[in-house]
């Protein structure tokens, strides 16, 4: 009996491991791109994005809002150039919704560079679940020195 008993749990705990929800998947794919930048690693960064993908960051100079383009190929050769660990972004997931092949995802952050703070904000994600992986269409965050968040 305590033998039934023991594979049952073991069955039961594999089961509920295997039971990934939606939410949890968009979360993998969105730490697996702040892994891909502390680790230097372009082509696991560009594996998170969809090859349509768009990033955005809102910039405010002279009290005027800017929105500043970047191609996911020139951020992935950005994060190449860096030494291991120096791109530490960490961040909340505060809230994320799915429906179907739809995900958005909204993370408050902190980025250090080389182990000191450099600026915060908020990351805007946009998901397309693409042949059963989450994938990042849309990244728009905003940058600032102020973390009141």
């Amino acid at each position: 009996m305590k033998k039934l008993l023991i594979v049952s749990a073991s069955v039961f705990f594999a089961l509920a491991v295997k039971a990934q929800t939606p939410e949890d998947s968009v979360k993998a794919v969105i730490n697996q791109l702040f892994l891909a930048m502390k680790n230097s690693d372009p082509q696991l960064l560009q594996h998170c994005f969809a090859d349509s993908a768009i990033l955005q960051t809102i910039l405010e100079k002279n009290g005027k809002v800017e929105i500043q383009n970047e191609a996911v190929s020139a951020f992935a050769t950005s994060i190449s150039s860096l030494p291991k660990d120096a791109a530490d972004e960490q961040i909340i997931f505060d809230i994320i919704k799915t429906d179907g092949a739809l995900a958005i995802a909204w993370t408050p952050y902190k980025f250090y560079f080389k182990g000191k703070f450099s600026h915060c904000g908020v990351d805007s994600f946009q998901l397309v679940r693409m042949n059963g992986t989450w994938k990042i269409q849309y990244l728009i965050d905003t940058r600032r020195k102020n973390c009141g968040i």
